[in-house]
This record gives structure tokens, sequence and C-alpha cells, in this order.
């Protein structure tokens, strides 16, 4: 990190634990999180709007998660999410249960209805054969391709009264996390599975252990720069999380991890994070993703801006605090939710239009939430 960019963290680090108290920003009102962003001079942050209590997609008996969007030849835009069952913990049975499925909505940010499932279980012997997750889909050339992530166990279904994090689904299901890519002609399917991840593991490296969380941009000529979590054996049990980057040539791959097989954010030095979105325009790349330790925003699960020239070198944003988890809804009501986390940012003519999140109540922890839902929240017009 360049010292301009460290002093002026570090200056509004300050101003926030001090409003806020370290780590205490569960006992914050909502009132004095949304003041104190409101005096942020964050890009995204500035033009997070008000979101109404009906967009996106919530689904009874299921929790939902991962929401991502793309405008089909119809018109309508398709929403790609996950759900799993809410007879079992939300945290972890998405390890071990979860299913990719399509939705679509007149407007963008919905409400949404659900038209089918995209991805189900195909059996143990497949990488992602049990438990398919974090979509992002993107139109390119009149294609559609989904960057997903996926896993597989060689048990029976699990009960709730069996599954928590020292299961054994967890256990396994956790290990065989994997990165992949599924293509289709249509929004509609059908979609194209195969039978490889895009990225496996590899010994020694910051993803020995896993490879999660895809995040691509995919440039005119096809070439591919992906970022993905990863975490490392780390003796019996695993490490924290980083982020790394794999470029291609072809978005059908081979892709290859780049920067020496390095993290580019280093869980060691940056601080656990995680849920990548990133994009590119004419100042270079972007990238948002969720500040799991608090290490830069001063509010833990908020959001982070970062920027880069080449995709594999980069700087906080001069205000890295990209979103809040305290909202403000357009019926005037405030809340601090318990999650707001797996961004995906919805482009319309090449400007960013909508912010779609995941979501729950239930602050202090994935464990207190009684729902999950995905959200859409408009970005306002930027000042002038």
């Amino acid at each position: 990190m360049q010292l301009i960019h460290f002093k002026k963290w570090l200056v509004s680090s300050i101003i926030v634990c001090a409003s806020l108290g370290v780590y205490g920003q569960q006992s914050t009102s909502v009132d004095r999180l949304l003041a104190i962003n409101a005096h942020s001079t964050n890009p995204i942050l500035t033009r997070i709007g008000k979101p109404s209590k009906s967009s996106g997609f919530a689904m009874k008996g299921y929790w939902i998660w991962d929401g991502c969007a793309v405008k089909g030849e119809d018109g309508k835009y398709h929403m790609f999410c996950s759900r799993w069952p809410d007879s079992l913990l939300m945290h972890p049975a998405w390890m071990a249960t979860s299913e990719i499925i399509h939705c679509v909505a007149d407007k963008a940010d919905g409400p949404y209805q659900f038209l089918g499932t995209v991805f189900t279980a195909r059996g143990a012997q497949f990488w992602d054969g049990h438990s398919t997750f974090n979509p992002q889909v993107f139109k390119h050339k009149g294609k559609y391709y989904m960057f997903y992530t996926g896993s597989t166990h060689p048990f029976e279904e699990p009960t709730a009264k069996a599954f928590d994090l020292q299961s054994k689904w967890c256990t396994v299901g956790r290990s065989n996390k994997r990165v992949g890519l599924a293509v289709a002609d249509n929004v509609n399917g059908p979609w194209q599975r195969f039978d490889k991840p895009l990225l496996p593991t590899e010994p020694n490296t910051f993803y020995s252990f896993l490879t999660s969380n895809p995040t691509a941009v995919i440039h005119n000529d096809g070439s591919v720069l992906l970022m993905f979590k990863g975490r490392s054996h780390k003796g019996n049990k695993h490490s924290g999380m980083s982020l790394g980057v794999a470029v291609a040539k072809n978005i059908l791959g081979p892709y290859v991890v780049v920067n020496n097989k390095k993290p580019v954010f280093d869980y060691e030095h940056w601080g656990e994070q995680e849920d990548p979105f990133m994009w590119k325009d004419k100042n270079g790349y972007h990238v948002i993703f969720k500040d799991q330790i608090a290490r830069f925003t001063g509010e833990r699960g908020a959001g982070v801006l970062s920027h880069s020239k080449d995709g594999i070198h980069w700087k906080l944003d001069s205000a890295p605090k990209a979103w809040s988890k305290a909202l403000e809804w357009n019926d005037g009501t405030k809340q601090q939710m318990g999650q707001l986390e797996r961004p995906f940012i919805l482009f319309e003519k090449n400007k960013p239009a909508y912010l779609f999140f995941s979501t729950m109540d239930g602050v202090g922890g994935f464990e207190n939430g009684s729902y999950a839902k995905v959200i859409v929240i408009p970005f306002n017009q930027p000042k002038r």
C-alpha cells in the first residue's frame, strides 16, 4: 500500500473507530452509521440509493443467495442465484445442498419471479456433483457464460440435526470447492456444464485447499482476467481467505494463475476478504469485496473498493469503504442488516445502474438470521 493511501486510510479509520468503537458497530445506531457514510467520498458508497423491500427475490422454504443478472434478448432481466433448504442451517448448508436457479423480472430491481432450476445435483462423481453456487453471468458476442463454484461429497443427504460446521458434509464439501464455467446460446438455457473445473487446486500455493468466488472481466478479444478466492492447506486445517488472479486467452480456458501464483490480496497482509466483483472501464480495473474483519472500513462485513491498471497490482481507493450493512429503505425505514455481501453490479449503457446484494437479518452472525434473500439497490446519479 502506497504511503499516501495508507495515511488516508489511517485517518479515515481513526474517524470511524472513534465513532463506532473498534469492531463495535453492532451496538451503534443505524442513524450514526448512515451519518458517517454520508460524509464519504467513495464513488460507490456515495451513489448507493434506497432499495425497495420488494426488490430482488425471496422464496419460501429456501435461503436465497448469490444474485446476479443479465438483460436477455426478450428485454427482460434474468437473475441467477443460489438456493438451499431453510430446514438446514443457513451456514454451512450451502456447501453440500445448494443449487443455482433462474428468475426473471420486467425491471432490473424486480421483484423477480422463479422460472426454474439451472443446476441440480448430478452425482458425487462430478466435481460439482452435489452443490453449485456463486454464479456470475455475462453475455459476450451472442453467448452467455456463467462462472460459478461447485462441490461434491460421497455422503447421503444431510439432515438438520447432523449438519453443522463440524459435520462431514462441511469438511468434505468445503475442501472440494472449485471454480468452473457453464455456457449457453440462450439466457434460458440449456447450459452446458463441463466435467472439469476451470481452476483446480495446486500443491504449495495459496489455493492448494480450494478455489471459489469467481469474478471475471471478459475483454473484447475473448481473453479473460479472473479473480477468485483461495485457501491453502495449513497443517491439517486450511488457511484464511486470499484473492488471486488467473488469465486465459479464451473464455473456455485454459486458465493460468499469474503473479507467480501468489495472491493479489493476501490475508496475512490485508486481512481476510472475499466475495469480489470486478469490472473494467477507461480508467482500468476495479474491484469491490467484503471486508471480513473490518480491516479497511471500521465496519465488519462492509465493502472495500480498490483499483488497478493491470489487474494484478491493486491500490485502495482513497476512501475505501464501498458499502455499509446499514440500509435506508425507500419507505423511510432504516435497518442494520446481519449480512450484506456477494455484490454484483449491473451495468446499463456501460454505467453502473444497480447493485445486487445477498442479505439477511440477524445481526451478530449467520446463525441469528431468519431469512436470506437478494435485494437490488439502484445507483443514484453522480453529483455534478
